[in-house]
């Protein structure tokens, strides 16, 4: 018999056999279904009642050569109130197989009167079959898990160390560039005829101050950057005219602009541009976007700058027409240090951080970003905030 069906075979005589004692007890039958399966070859029935055990064993035979189970076994009556076995017998049903009683039998924490069933000459077989696919199955997932794990941990590690030496090498190349300038232009300074010639002592000057501001506007995103990691931007809201932001902005980008030979054009539709947020926060968002229209354009730029009202507050577009980003690039833009290559844009500079700080400060604000781009087409960054 499979053992499937032998499983079924025995639930059945035994589920027979309580409600048969339940009728001679004069007990009424309990709602759940009284056989409990507790093993391959080992089942309880709660009865509740003392048992008459020779009665018992008639019902278990009879039931048994019912469904034609022919494998020896024991049985034995738990008293569950005085925590001990009361009786127990071995039954031999098949007379080709050799006698081989255990008498013990596993302990059913219940409180009530049962008695346990158990067929010996199938315990071998089947549990150390079972035992071994149970072991073997258990050992191969937790190889495997803890295989994909550590492959997860050292591809993690490896992009972290990737990330750390791009950004470093990032850096270095940022502040060459002005600490440079500086030094000659320090050197310069240095030469006493100088005094005589105010004309280039003020460029000097001006270069100076120049690059010494852009080594602070680049330590400033690092810092921010850092200061939105720990969420602990400090926002000092304030009611402004986003009109008025972008206007500050723009000038702000014109001599980059003006090296390009770009034009930025300023569609302002919005009828309510008066919202409650950080100035100098969203000042430097919408630099970094400008900055980034003109940055990744191969040709002159051409930036529009659109704003509209929505029921929730305003929309801020800023539409450019640059080399457009990749649909599968798109996704990853907002990550810190992630820079899209620029193919044969090769001067274009930066940590990786302005688009993180861009999407920070838009969601620290309540709001939204989005990007619509196509490469070689240009690119869409759609920013809604809420009126308060």
């Amino acid at each position: 018999m499979k053992e499937a069906e032998f499983e079924r075979a025995v639930n059945a005589s035994l589920y027979n056999v309580a409600q048969k004692i339940f009728d001679i007890n004069n007990t009424p039958s309990p709602a759940n279904n009284p056989v409990k399966q507790l093993s391959t070859n080992y089942f309880v029935v709660m009865v509740n009642s003392e048992l008459n055990t020779k009665t018992l064993e008639f019902l278990l035979k009879t039931e048994f050569e019912k469904r034609n189970i022919k494998e020896d076994f024991e049985y034995g009556v738990y008293d569950c109130s005085n925590e001990k076995m009361v009786y127990g017998n071995y039954v031999p049903l098949n007379p080709d197989k050799d006698f081989n009683s255990t008498r013990t039998f596993p302990t059913w924490l219940t409180q009530g009167y049962y008695f346990g069933v158990q067929f010996p000459n199938r315990e071998a077989h089947l549990i150390n079959q079972m035992g071994i696919w149970t072991f073997s199955t258990i050992v191969l997932l937790t190889v495997i898990i803890f295989f994909a794990y550590a492959l997860f941990v050292i591809l993690k590690q490896k992009r972290l160390s990737e990330v750390q030496k791009d950004f470093i090498n990032n850096m270095t190349h940022e502040f060459k560039t002005p600490i440079s300038a500086i030094a000659v232009s320090t050197q310069v300074l240095k030469d006493p005829d100088i005094l005589n010639q105010p004309e280039r002592l003020s460029n000097y000057a001006a270069i100076i101050e120049k690059e010494n501001n852009r080594m602070m506007q680049q330590v400033e995103r690092v810092l921010q950057m850092a200061r939105l990691d720990k969420e602990d931007i400090g926002l000092k809201k304030e009611f402004h005219d986003l009109h008025t932001l972008i206007d500050e902005a723009v000038s702000n980008v014109g001599h980059i602009l003006q090296q390009k030979q770009g034009t930025i054009t300023c569609d302002l539709q919005s009828s309510h541009s008066i919202v409650n947020v950080d100035k100098l926060h969203v000042t430097n968002t919408l630099f970094n976007l400008l900055d980034n229209a003109i940055k990744y354009c191969e040709h002159n730029p051409k930036i529009i700058i659109r704003t509209s009202n929505t029921l929730q507050g305003i929309t801020l577009e800023i539409i450019d027409n640059g080399i457009g980003i990749r649909t599968e690039e798109q996704r990853k833009i907002f990550q810190k240090f992630y820079r899209v290559p620029t193919g044969n844009i090769h001067n274009v500079k930066g940590f990786g951080l302005g688009l993180s700080y861009v999407k920070g400060i838009v969601e620290a604000h309540g709001g939204k970003i989005s990007l619509k781009s196509e490469p070689a087409v240009g690119s869409v960054f759609k920013i809604d905030l809420r009126h308060e």
